[in-house]
């Protein structure tokens, strides 16, 4: 099962059959505990109005008249039966209405005592009944003990608990039901700005929205936002290939040609050696031009937790080795537990280039500084990273100049001029800036402003 819908309304449905189970269980339990209760009182009520209409006769023996007050005990078949026995347990009354029936002999209570019990006739009526033992003064200083015994069959009772138990059933069933319908289209008009989530992303895969729209619930509002920056950071990253496919294509126009004009001229001695001169400086730009979209390539579709430290402790020392002719000495400041949220080849890319640019350039000190900053209202904080150098510098006049694809402060110097442009492309795709400034130890110094990821 795959719907949302159907898996909440199946709960929902399930709760709802509980939670109404138990309160027909309830409420019949209830209904039938106070039925049974005013059945109670009702007998006790017989019993004392057959203790007022017994009297002694002629042969000082208690009896009771033709006559009743409760005009049910002599009506044949009225549901109510009532006897009188005396201590030897044989039967010396026996009410109207029980002619041709037995009435159990039960268990007879204790002198004073009254005793309830559920028995049932010979057919299986059911009986709810009460018995009353006294000790009736007959005469002065004699007295008897006899057990007043009344009767009442439950076949009405059970009827009116079970008319009242369907009325409960088919009551709570319609509740449910109206309520399950009530809740569907509640749930329609909740899930609503879902569907309008999953209709804006097939406009994006069809072409036709760049983004996904900010009218969205609360609970919505981090999720579009957080596809947003998907989005842009995976345009971003295509448009890096694009730009590195373009550069590779650009580098390569050189030395192709160059090979061309040697096949012109492939008797020289030199063609051989000349040739694969141009070979491995295309297999230098194809490896140089390939390197960057391997390291930032990732299967993941969510931003990670890059731990800054760590990172630029690893590229330090690759610097190291690559720069050990001119052995720069590195100042690192950097917040323990800093961490860059977002892609590790993006954060490798923004350190890498300035740190390599630095090391270039330089005398012999190079500056990395690492401050994290976090909004009033953020889910992950953003960072500034600050690199300078010794070295002589960027113009004013250069400086936006060299944040251009391809250009270049000395021409000399190796390079391909696209590391600074690679840095401003990442940083915007995060929303960041990129500024130049004169360093306070005579070089460069570079900031990349990552703002933090707010949470509206």
């Amino acid at each position: 099962m795959y719907s949302l819908s159907s898996r909440l309304l199946i709960s929902v449905s399930v709760l709802l059959f509980l939670f109404f189970g138990a309160t027909v269980a309830v409420l019949n339990s209830a209904f039938t505990e106070a039925g049974e209760q005013a059945r109670r009182d009702i007998l006790d009520g017989y019993i004392i109005a057959l203790l007022a209409d017994a009297e002694p006769d002629e042969d000082a023996e208690l009896a009771l008249p033709d006559r009743l007050r409760e005009p049910r005990f002599g009506q044949i078949g009225s549901g109510l039966y009532g006897e009188l026995r005396n201590e030897a347990g044989t039967v010396i009354w026996r009410s109207k209405s029980a002619l041709g029936i037995a009435i159990p002999e039960g268990t007879d209570p204790e002198i004073g005592n009254q005793l309830f019990a559920r028995e049932a006739l010979a057919d299986d009526t059911p009986l709810l009944t009460l018995s009353l033992a006294v000790e009736w003064e007959i005469d002065v200083g004699d007295s008897k003990s006899y057990v007043f015994k009344v009767a009442e069959s439950l076949d009405s009772f059970n009827a009116q608990v079970a008319g009242f138990r369907g009325k409960l059933f088919g009551w709570f069933a319609a509740v449910a039901a109206t309520m399950l319908l009530a809740f569907s289209l509640l749930l329609r008009g909740l899930l609503k700005p879902l569907r309008k989530i999953e209709t804006e992303i097939g406009e994006i895969e069809g072409g036709s929205r760049v983004s996904l729209s900010n009218q969205f619930p609360t609970e919505l509002t981090g999720v579009a936002r957080n596809l947003n920056v998907l989005i842009d950071s995976e345009r971003a990253r295509s448009d890096r290939y694009r730009h590195t496919l373009d550069n590779l294509a650009h580098s390569l126009k050189t030395p192709l040609a160059a090979m061309r004009a040697l096949l012109g001229d492939r008797q020289n001695a030199q063609f051989g050696e000349r040739f694969n001169e141009q070979i491995d400086r295309m297999d230098e730009i194809v490896r140089y031009q390939l390197r960057k979209p391997a390291a930032s390539a990732t299967d993941k579709l969510v931003l990670q937790s890059v731990q800054v430290e760590k990172e630029v402790a690893r590229l330090i020392d690759g610097l190291k080795k690559v720069y050990h002719d001119k052995s720069p000495q590195f100042d690192v400041s950097i917040e323990a537990g800093t961490e860059f949220r977002g892609d590790t080849g993006d954060f490798l890319e923004l350190a890498g280039n300035l740190l390599d640019n630095a090391c270039k350039w330089c005398d012999a000190t190079v500056r990395i500084s690492v401050v994290p900053t976090v909004g009033a209202r953020a889910i992950a904080s953003g960072m500034v990273l600050t690199v300078s150098d010794d070295g002589p510098g960027i113009p004013k006049d250069a400086a936006d100049a060299l944040l251009q694809r391809g250009m270049r402060l000395d021409e000399a110097t190796p390079g391909h001029g696209i590391g600074l442009a690679v840095v401003k492309d990442i940083s915007h795709s995060y929303g960041g800036q990129l500024s130049i400034q004169k360093s306070n130890i005579g070089g460069a110094e570079i900031t990349v402003s990552i703002p933090p990821i707010a949470s509206a």
